[in-house]
């Protein structure tokens, strides 16, 4: 018998695309894109054409297993649930007596963006333990600070609007390979007449599609925006009447954008005084324009500055009026989802720690102190010892005898290989979820339409097994996932006027009510949710916070440092011109953007997606690569004090000289280390935002 049911791709992509699932006989055999969505129009992006292989992969985790063998040598036994958790159980009882619970540390991410089995899907179970907080901030958090002190919880530009853009800049963002359906979107705007230019570092796939490629020096973006805002304002191409009734500050900031000329900016981008010019004279004068806002711009020092400064052009030249005109960062701001309901954050004990995920590798291995000792570590929807930062001092504290770890999975992965004791996960068409959609206005239902293979199980029926076993009483340890999607969205909100369960369930999914792309134009007179109501191009008393909602106490937990109330160039930590010591070692900068043909670290252990993708590779100028004797195909090694890696070099002018490329997501145990080998877990400028694009490293020849 053939069915066919909705679902929602669980995947960290801000796509978050509607599917149809095609089910014969009880198992998956295809999926597609559903033709009716908006966005979606029927198409899913490489990583997921094959949904269905991964779910029945040879190497999938079907059962509860034990380490049997050494830690890290994937040496595991088959028990039954009942023993596994009971182990957990046991072991953890017996670490909050001798410890306290904050000894036992959760560990998650966007491995799953389900509402119920996602991000958050933990979270009320472990601040019921009372287990240390981990703050996620792998992603979007310096980015959101910025933009909520500008323009406040705004989705901003509906993305479907792009189509009325006259002039589009896509920002630190490759929209082919990470934001694909908005892409076509982007793309049919360019055949209307639509001038698209693309900032970003080297020349990516997005860049080479672009009526404009222009590339600043990494961490120079900044600089960049603020000499656009010296020049609008000095040639006279403000929309003053908008920026006298919708915004404050204006006058602060133009004081400021006094001495940040395109000269200036060019010493420190790279970037011809001219070019900038004309992109600010272009950008201003040609409307609607639209700004999309890519998360990478956060990966330095000065990234949330930087977002800050970009988020002022649209008022400054009034953008904002037209619909299509404006900025993009996360529409996720108009979204219903009800996050203290999912969280409970209000059963975290008074005084329990909080950890930021980016820093595990400091934090396991005691630098600095963290306090009470780490003794047990539980890691679902994530991989850290691939995704994250200080990738060695991460395998190093998982090396620890005495650190009792429990990974819920799908496959062995990099961090998983170390655990005590593994348990099998369920995957999308196996459990019943609403996805959370970070990058466009639908809620997007997910049906349960098979079951999953052997004895995997969704993950919050782990946690409501565990919580069981616990005792806890809470209604919501009890709630079914159907239950929990009822509680976990605001159905009344103005948002979902029409919109309920049973009709996302009848659809797979449905637009929110916050007007159409073809008249929504949220802030043409205006109405911005700040304190002031207004743009806040200066923001007086400004304190650094970490935002939801992927974070779950909003930032409530430690007060922040004063911010700077305007918007302002800060340079790289790691930079020839910032770090000239460190930078005779190591002389080359190094981004390290997402794959095409992997999700983070998700399919880059599935062979015909290896393929497609390629091997770890690094890209590199021809001039850096003569410097070093290197020949294109060469196996070369990337390093600095934190860790090196190695892959093939590509010769290229995709990138400048001074800079090396290396794309994200490859395994550890299938690769000789991998890019976050060398990434730095300092914490960039606004909230706790990672330093990913601020790294330098010295490449060499391997084994030379």
């Amino acid at each position: 018998m053939k069915t066919t049911h909705h679902g929602g791709c669980p995947h960290d992509c801000p796509d978050t695309c509607s599917m149809i699932y095609q089910v014969e006989d009880g198992k998956l055999t295809g999926v597609k894109g559903n033709p009716d969505h908006p966005m979606t129009r029927g198409g899913l992006c490489v990583k997921l054409k094959d949904y269905e292989k991964r779910h029945y992969h040879p190497d999938r985790l079907l059962y509860p297993m034990r380490r049997s063998g050494p830690k890290g040598s994937k040496q595991f036994t088959r028990i039954s649930w009942d023993e596994a958790l009971d182990e957990i159980v046991s072991r953890w009882q017996a670490i909050i007596a001798e410890y306290g619970p904050q000894a036992i540390v959760p560990y998650s991410y966007l491995g799953n963006q389900g509402l119920v089995h996602g991000l958050n899907g933990g979270d009320a179970f472990f601040n019921r333990l009372g287990a240390t907080v981990t703050e996620r901030t792998f992603c979007g958090e310096g980015s959101s600070t910025a933009w909520l002190l500008t323009v406040g919880p705004t989705a901003g530009v509906d993305p479907e609007s792009f189509i009325h853009a006259n002039y589009i800049i896509i920002w630190a963002c490759n929209s082919v390979s990470t934001n694909l359906h908005h892409w076509h979107i982007v793309k049919e705007a360019q055949k209307k007449g639509a001038k698209l230019v693309v900032i970003d570092a080297y020349a990516s796939k997005t860049a080479k599609e672009a009526d404009w490629h222009i590339a600043p020096k990494p961490g120079t973006d900044g600089a960049l925006a603020m000499a656009m805002i010296h020049t609008i304002i000095e040639e006279g191409l403000v929309d003053q009447d908008y920026v006298d009734n919708y915004t404050i500050g204006f006058d602060e900031l133009k004081e400021r954008a006094k001495t940040r000329d395109a000269k200036w900016a060019e010493a420190i981008t790279g970037i011809p005084a001219d070019t900038i010019r004309t992109l600010a004279r272009e950008y201003a004068t040609t409307q609607p324009a639209a700004i999309r806002l890519g998360v990478a711009l956060e990966r330095h020092k000065g990234g949330g500055q930087a977002i800050r400064a970009v988020s002022c052009l649209p008022a400054l030249t009034g953008a904002w009026q037209y619909v299509g005109g404006g900025a993009l960062q996360f529409p996720v701001w108009e979204h219903p989802y009800k996050f203290d309901v999912i969280c409970r954050p209000d059963l975290i004990p008074e005084g329990t720690r909080v950890i930021n995920a980016l820093q595990l590798g400091r934090v396991l291995t005691n630098e600095p102190p963290a306090g009470s000792p780490i003794k047990s570590l539980m890691c679902w929807n994530a991989n850290p010892v691939t995704q994250a930062p200080e990738t060695d001092k991460i395998v190093q504290g998982l090396l620890n005898e005495d650190l009792f770890m429990i990974s819920a999975e799908h496959f062995i992965s990099d961090t998983a290989m170390y655990a005590d004791i593994l348990l099998p996960a369920a995957m999308g068409a196996e459990q019943e979820d609403i996805i959370l959609s970070w990058g466009h206005l639908y809620l997007t239902y997910n049906a349960k339409c098979v079951d999953a293979p052997g004895e995997a199980i969704p993950n919050n029926e782990i946690f409501r097994r565990l919580a069981a076993r616990l005792g806890f009483q809470e209604e919501n340890f009890q709630w079914s996932d159907s239950e929990c999607l009822e509680q976990y969205v605001d159905w009344s909100a103005p948002a979902c006027v029409g919109i309920d369960l049973a009709y996302l369930r009848e659809h797979g999914f449905a637009r929110l009510k916050v007007g159409t792309k073809d008249d929504r134009a949220p802030h043409k007179q205006g109405n911005f949710p700040t304190p002031s109501g207004k743009c806040q191009l200066k923001s007086e008393g400004a304190i650094n916070f970490v935002p939801g909602p992927f974070r779950q106490m909003y930032g409530d937990f430690q007060p922040g440092e004063l911010l700077d109330p305007l918007p302002d160039y800060v340079p790289s930590r790691e930079s020839i011109a910032t770090n000239p010591e460190l930078a005779q070692k190591y002389p080359l900068s190094i981004i390290s953007p997402k794959s095409h043909g992997f999700l983070n670290s998700c399919y880059a252990n599935i062979e015909q997606k290896i393929k497609g993708q390629g091997e770890q590779f690094v890209l590199i100028n021809s001039v850096d690569a003569e410097e070093r004797g290197i020949k294109d195909g060469d196996k070369v090694r990337v390093f600095n004090d934190r860790g090196a890696f190695e892959g093939d070099a590509r010769i290229t002018a995709d990138v400048n000289a001074g800079l090396v490329v290396a794309t994200l997501g490859y395994w550890r145990q299938l690769n000789t280390g991998t890019v976050n080998s060398i990434s730095s877990s300092e914490f960039a400028g606004m909230g706790n935002a990672p330093s990913f694009s601020d790294n330098l490293v010295q490449v060499v020849a391997a084994h030379a």
